[in-house]
């Protein structure tokens, strides 16, 4: 299994990546939760339908929690909490949520363990590896000696 990328050319003016080029990765395709409730039958004992209802019954009680203020963490997976995106007041007191909140968004933090030389690392990131995604479209250049 690989992480694929395409690369892209940044194409902004006026900073140091101007021109150069990056790699980012490329998804191959999407999976959703009824082909991740198969995928989790064929690994174990429960059968879809009930993999379905617990993954639908947990969006639902996450949802609720993080609504309530509250970090959800899954064990060996990460935590997610509600961010807000606001403006900032003059003062405390000038402040107020019609006016200085922007909106809210889901932030995700992925469980991070310890690698045998004691640096972190994030748990989904363990051992993977980066390929160019076959049939890339940008040419390669060869670098000038």
């Amino acid at each position: 299994m690989s992480v694929f990328y395409r690369l892209h050319q940044d194409q902004s003016t006026g900073t140091k990546r101007s021109g150069k080029w990056y790699a980012r990765a490329v998804p191959t395709a999407v999976i959703n939760t009824r082909q991740l409730a198969e995928i989790v039958q064929r690994n174990c004992t429960v059968k879809r339908s009930d993999v379905m209802a617990v993954i639908e019954e947990m969006v639902e009680v996450m949802k609720d929690q993080m609504q309530d203020s509250k970090r959800v963490k899954l064990d060996g997976f990460g935590s997610f909490k509600i961010g807000i995106q606001s403006k900032g007041a003059q003062t405390a007191g000038k402040f107020s949520v019609a006016e200085h909140v922007k909106g809210l968004r889901v932030l995700f933090s992925p469980e991070r363990t310890k690698d045998s030389s004691g640096n972190r690392v994030k748990q989904f990131l363990q051992g993977a590896r980066v390929e160019e995604l076959p049939l890339n479209t940008v040419v390669k250049e060869e670098e000038e000696p």
